[in-house]
This record gives C-alpha cells, structure tokens and sequence, in this order.
C-alpha cells in the first residue's frame, strides 16, 4: 500500500513538473527574461486601471468609481478589489503565483489533468490530454490577444467537471469542497460568458446523469448528490457574491441592458443581434478543429521571405526591408468573418473524438457528441440564422454575450474529454475483429478526408471578403500562398494520423510495451500542440516591457498634465471609442470596455459622432472655435489631441455650472434629440416622467473644490432663488449620493447622462459621495462564503483520506 502511494505521488508529481516545464517552454521569454507578451486587450485595461491603482496606492481606500473612461463609469469591471475574496490566494497557489498569462497555462494543464484523472484515465494519458488541452488554439490565441480572464476562466472548467463528478462517482465529500472551490475559482475569474458555457456543459452531463439515474432508479444517490452540488454553487456564488451582485446591479445599466430609446429596434435586453454575431463561423470553417491552416490561418499572418506574395513584391519594386515588413501581415484567411485566427482542437484529439463516436457505449458518449454539435452549431452564428436567432432571443442570459465564435470551446472541451477517455478505453480493449473493424474506419475517416483535401486542393478559389481591398497584382499571389498554408497544414495533419495509426497498431502488435507507446503518443500530442502553439506565442510575440513603451509619456501628454484641472477632461481625436492609452494620464472622453453605459453609447452614436467630425472640421479650417459642440463641451473636454497635436477648448464648460432654463421632456427618444443641439451653457433638458420639474430662477456660481474617484466636492453661492446646477459628471444612479450642507439632496439626471441638483439660494457646501451599499455588503457575504468553501474542501479531503477512497 505504501510503495503503491509513494509510486503514485512520484507519478503525479512527476507530471506536474512536466506541465510545469512545458510552461516555462511557452514563456520562456518572461518567466526566465525580462520579456512580456505583448498583449493589446492587457495594455487597454493597464490604461483604464492606473489611475485607479495610484489612489489606491497613494491612499487606501478602494477607488469605486472610475472618472478616467468614457467620462465616469463604475469601477466593477475595471480593477475594483475586494477584501472579503479569500480566494484569490487559493488562486495564486494554485498558479504557483506565477500570474497571468504564464500560471493559466500551467493551470490548465493540470485542471484537465485532474478531470481525465477523475474519469479514471492513467496518468500518462491523461497527462497528454492535459497538454492537448491547455495547448489548444483557442487557449493561445486568447492569451496572444491578452484576453487573461477569458482564458483564465478556461483553465478552471475541467476542475469544475472534476468535483462534479467526483460527487455523483463515489466520493461524495472530496467532490463537493472540490466544486464548491473550483466553482468559486472559476467565477473568480470574472468572465461570466466562459462561465455561462461551462454551465451548458454541466447541464449536458446533469442530463445525462438523470437519464442513467431514471433507468436504474437510484433517486437517493442522486438526490442527495444534486443537493450538495446546490449547495456547492450557493457557496461559490457567496464567494464571490460582491462582484457578482454589483456587474449584475450595473449591467441593467450597460450596453448589455435593455435600451431606453424606441429608435433602438432591439425589442429585449442585451447587445444588438448584428452587433453580437459580427464574428460568426463559417459553416465549414469548423473543420479549423483538425487542420490548423484549412481557412488560410489568421487575417494577419507572417509568411516566409520564400512565398509568393514576397515574390511578387519583388517584382514590383519593393527592397528587402521593405518586403521584410510587409509579408508580417498578410491577410491569408480566407472565411466568412471579418477577423479571424484558427482555434486548432489538434488533429489527435479530433481523431481520438470520431473514435469516441464509433467505440464508446451510448451513456458515455451522446452528452458529449450533443455538446461537441452544439458548440459548433452555437458558433455559426448569423450562418445557422434561424437556430441561433432563437437562442439569442429565447435562451436567457445569451444575449449578453458576443463573438459567438467562443462556443467553439465548448466543443474543443468535449472533444478532449471524450478523446482521452476514449483512448484509456481503447488501451485497455482486447484486439477484436469489431474493433478492428472500427479502427481501420477511423483511420479511413481521417486519412480519407486529407487525401482528399490534399487532391481537391486547387479546386477551393481562396477568394477571401478582403480580396477586393488588394491590387490585382497582389491578389494572385495571397491565393497562392493561401493555398500553400492548407497543402502545409494537410499534410502535416497526415503525418500525426499516419503516426497515430503506426502507435495503435504496436499497441495490439505488442511490439512495444504500452508504457513506451504512451509515451510516444505523449511526444506526439506536444509536438503537434507545441508547434502550433510557437506560431501564436513564438519569441517575436515578448516584448521588454510593452507596457512602458506604450504609455510612455508624450509632449501631448505633458502640456495636457502641465495644464489640466481635476475634471478636465480630453478627447484623442484619433479613434477614440477603442483605447485607453488616454486613460492612462487624463480623464478620457472615451475609452476601451464592453460594458459601457448604455446612455453613454447613446450619446456616441447620436451626438458625439457628428461633433467628432464637427471638430474635425473646424481644425481642417485652421480655427480653434469649438462652440458648436455642445455635448461635448458639457462633457468638459477641456483638450483635444492628435498626436503630438494639442488643442485646447476654451469653449468647454467646466466642471459645473447653474442654469435656469430648463427644456422638458417626456421620453428618453425626446431626450436625446433635444440634448444634441442645446445651448448646454445656459439650458438643461431633464425628462419629467422620471424626475419632478425644480423651479428655477436665481443666479450664481458655483466652483469644484476636491475630486476623488469617490467623492467630489463644490462651493456654491445663489441669489434670488433657486437654480439648476448641471455637473459634468456622469448620472448613475445605484450608489451615488448627494448632500447640500449635509442634507441629502435628490440627484436629477440632466441632458440624458449628466447629474443636475436644485440649489437653494445661500452659500453652501455641496458633495457627492459613490457609497455602493452592494459593493460593501458583497464583502462580508463573500468572506463568510469563502471560509465555508475552505473548510467544506479541508472537510472533504480529510474524510475522503480517512476513508482511504482517495487514490493519490
């Protein structure tokens, strides 16, 4: 019993340190350098953060509010902290606090390790459809892009699986503090689209359990074991309740939520339908799964100074730095999206799915087959219409999410599971003449379909959406090599299955100790996985410090800093709804997020847009008169900048002022369209269906004394009466409070984003503090949440041990 633990340990251990090693082959460049992978959606959120994470630094107090995008937003998406997460440090260990990107990887390996382990797959394989895992295209291309949470969220879903099915396999105690600690991880994480699929995929096998459980009528088991799953998620969902409870309370606010204006067509709740299928697969384009290469790559790949694209520059003239340059971003693909890179399952794992198909017995094998189509057919998108229209207004909660190009995950997940149990299967089966049969099928399938890919190869066009952008004497030679990428790529794919099929036949041959081709297939799987995953994350990708080269600070950036009050806020002329560099420094009027208030894109596509062009003229006229742009003079761009170009606004109208004339309104439709041609100085547009009218008359001043992320502070002074006082600030209304003298005053919403106050006539001291009750009592349910999760998980191992129905 000793020496079988100890060879275990030795076993398990010795893998991890493999999965490890593999890490540090992957990035190599930053764990042992000073490199980082460039990551453009990283830098973004380092914009929309910084400042964020000085006042944090410089005073201790968690900034909830982030005034540095889109003229002020919640801070819930953009870096807020809490103090009740516990298990952020369950986290670090469980990443060897390596961070992101570089301990995802490192996790999901042995994420999907530990789920193969728990399907009681040995650990050699399971060890190669950990590295077929973790490897898989989806994983890297994420990481390249700098989408961390997404693939964060990734890494931790085997583990939920795992605890799962521990619970409902025999060791009910150790499965369920392992669900209700992954489960929290993985929430943790905050990418509640990953989330939202790792839910289908557990409902797939919850079905599937059911099934069993009604044929063989043991409902007590399976109560019981559903309860405690309930109760595992109650706990992962207390965990990590404030960060749930305050993106919940803010997305009804968002773009995600449902639209206040009637010109808005979308008749439910959530993104734009057009919006959310823009990236939709190609109904053949799936086949990416097994051929890396089959759609021409990625719309911006490198190819060799050998192709014929860089021939044909050659022959138009262009020197060798500059063909050098040019062949880094040639768009290869050719499919049905407008951007795109291959999400490469591996040809072994494909091949290892279609044996699944024609071995396994029917209760193993139809949720994962279900989950395998469903995610591909999820993933058309607009090129499945009618079956995706109906998801996207039916399936609740679906219509939050975009790129539906991510459910492909859900297939690539499945694919995995079923391929590797199927191989333990496979390994431990006796040669038949059915099996047999079967096998031969397989290879027939594989090997059929790239023979005849590799035949048929000039007759596939390569005509791609962008062809029509290129001159005539380019678009030859990118069909060319579009060409010569899928001929690559086939025939690579052949060599792994000819290798396969050489491995399967020494299994039943007995030529070689099962070990040993274990160990072959193991080779196999990294060298397929590795090598493409070098073509995403190769040495060129790592950077010395991408982030300082980034926000390195400008002259712009230095006359805007050397001048600007709190509240001053700046516009960069050049495509400003999509970067946070700006952010960086300076109070952006725009920004870079998914989740942007709803009113505030409103604003954008109504006004901002046009007084952008607006503006745009007037500079192309040598004039700096910028007083035919209301919006965004109420918005207070004090600056605006393009390049190393500053132009100041004199006409900007600070950080607040009083009005007393007020245009009324009776919908948000009116709203809008009175607030884009306003005198904003002197008039203020308030919808009276949602806000009692103030009565106004009085004048005076008012000035900003303090800004914080949290509080701001003014001094005002009125004579004869009352007025508005209209801020520069962004109305929202779950958790800002607004005292005169102490007295809390109501908060109007004033020129359909703005917040406006009735001030009395005096002197006075007027504050407004962002006190989020969700925010603060999200943090003690989640430490009371994430203490229970640690204990029921410390409760369960011990027991399990006890029992001695833990193999280690």
């Amino acid at each position: 019993m000793k020496s079988t633990l100890k060879q275990n340990i030795l076993t398990h251990g010795l893998i991890i340190l493999g999965f490890l090693v593999i890490t540090v082959l992957v990035h190599y460049p930053s764990i042992l350098g000073d490199q980082q992978i460039d990551q453009h959606d990283i830098l973004q959120s380092q914009g929309g953060n910084n400042q964020l994470i000085m006042h944090r630094d410089g005073t201790g107090e968690e900034a909830l509010w982030n005034p540095y995008m889109f003229g002020g937003m919640p801070a819930y998406l953009t870096g807020v902290q809490y103090s009740g997460d516990l298990l952020k440090y369950a986290y670090r260990v469980y990443l060897l606090g390596m961070g992101h990107p570089e301990g995802i990887l490192f996790a999901s390996f042995v994420s999907f390790y530990i789920l193969l382990l728990c399907f009681k797959v040995r650990p050699l394989i399971a060890a190669a459809g950990a590295i077929a895992f973790g490897l898989n295209g989806f994983n890297m291309i994420g990481i390249m892009a700098g989408h961390n949470a997404k693939i964060a969220a990734v890494a931790i879903m085997p583990l939920v699986l795992a605890g799962i099915h521990l619970t409902f396999s025999g060791k009910r105690w150790l499965g369920f503090g392992l669900t209700a600690l992954s489960l929290g991880l993985q929430i943790k994480t905050n990418h509640p689209q990953i989330t939202y699929y790792l839910v289908i995929i557990i409902l797939a096998y919850g079905i599937n359990l059911l099934i069993q459980t009604l044929k063989h009528k043991d409902f007590k088991a399976f109560g019981i074991n559903a309860s405690l799953m309930i109760l595992a998620a109650v706990l992962a969902v207390g965990a990590n309740y404030g960060r749930l409870a305050t993106t919940l309370e803010y997305s009804k606010y968002t773009i995600r939520g449902k639209s206040e204006l009637k010109a808005d067509q979308q008749a439910s709740s959530g993104l734009d339908k057009e919006y959310a299928f823009r990236y939709s697969n190609g109904i053949a384009e799936p086949l990416f799964l097994f051929v890396p290469n089959i759609f021409g790559g990625s719309s911006q790949q490198e190819l060799s100074t050998k192709s014929e694209v860089a021939e044909a520059l050659r022959s138009a003239g262009y020197n060798r730095t500059q063909i050098a340059q040019q062949i880094k971003a040639i768009p290869t693909y050719w499919g049905d999206q407008p951007l795109t890179a291959p999400y490469y399952a591996g040809t072994l794992t494909v091949v290892l799915f279609i044996l699944g198909i024609l071995v396994l017995p029917k209760r193993h094998k139809v949720w994962l087959i279900s989950l395998v189509v469903l995610g591909i057919m999820m993933s058309w998108g607009k090129n499945l219409e009618a079956f995706n229209n109906f998801l996207f207004d039916y399936l609740p909660g679906y219509n939050k999410f975009r790129s539906v190009t991510f459910t492909i995950i859900i297939s690539i997940f499945a694919m995995n599971l079923m391929g590797f149990v199927v191989l333990e299967k496979l390994v431990r089966s006796e040669w038949s003449p059915e099996l047999k049969k079967k096998i031969y099928l397989l290879f027939g399938i594989g090997g059929g379909f790239l023979l005849a890919l590799l035949i048929f190869s000039s007759a596939l066009g390569y005509r791609g959406a962008i062809d029509g952008q290129l001159p005539e004497w380019f678009i030859d030679a990118v069909r060319s090599d579009r060409k010569s990428l899928l001929i690559k790529d086939a025939l690579r794919a052949l060599m792994f299955v000819v290798a396969f099929a050489v491995l399967i036949w020494a299994i039943f041959k007995k030529r070689v100790k099962s070990s040993q081709v274990m160990l072959g297939l193991v080779f196999l799987i990294f060298v397929d996985s590795f090598s493409l995953t070098k073509r995403f994350l190769g040495s060129e990708r790592f950077a010395k410090e991408p982030s300082k080269a980034f926000f390195q600070m400008t002259e712009a950036d230095r006359l805007i800093a050397s001048q600007a009050y709190y509240g001053d806020r700046v516009l960069n002329l050049q495509n400003p709804w999509n970067e946070n560099r700006t952010s960086y420094y300076h109070e952006s009027i725009g920004g870079y997020h998914g989740a942007k208030i709803r009113r505030y894109q409103d604003l954008i596509d109504y006004c901002l847009q046009s007084e952008l062009q607006s503006a745009f003229q007037t500079l192309q006229s040598q004039s700096m008169d910028f007083s035919n742009l209301p919006v965004l003079n109420m918005l207070n761009t004090k600056f605006m900048y393009a390049g190393a170009q500053v132009f100041p606004n004199q006409y900007a109208n600070g950080n607040a002022w009083l009005v007393n004339e007020i245009i009324a309104v009776n919908s948000p439709d009116e709203e809008i369209a009175q607030v884009c041609s306003i005198d904003s100085k002197n008039q203020a547009v308030i919808d009276q269906s949602k806000f009692d009218l103030p009565q106004v008359s009085g004048k005076g001043s008012i000035k900003l004394e303090e800004k914080t992320p949290n509080r701001i502070r003014y001094t005002t002074s009125v004579n004869d009466g009352s007025v508005l006082g209209v801020f520069s600030e962004i109305y929202y209304p779950a958790g800002w409070v607004a005292t005169i003298d102490g007295n809390e005053a109501q908060i109007l919403r004033a020129n359909y984003v703005l917040r406006a106050i009735e001030i009395p006539a005096g002197s006075q001291e007027i504050v407004f503090e962002f006190k989020p009750q969700t925010y603060y009592t999200g943090n003690s349910v989640m430490m009371v949440s994430s203490l229970m999760v640690f204990l029921f998980f410390i409760g369960g191992l011990a027991v399990e041990i006890r029992s001695r129905n833990v193999t280690v």
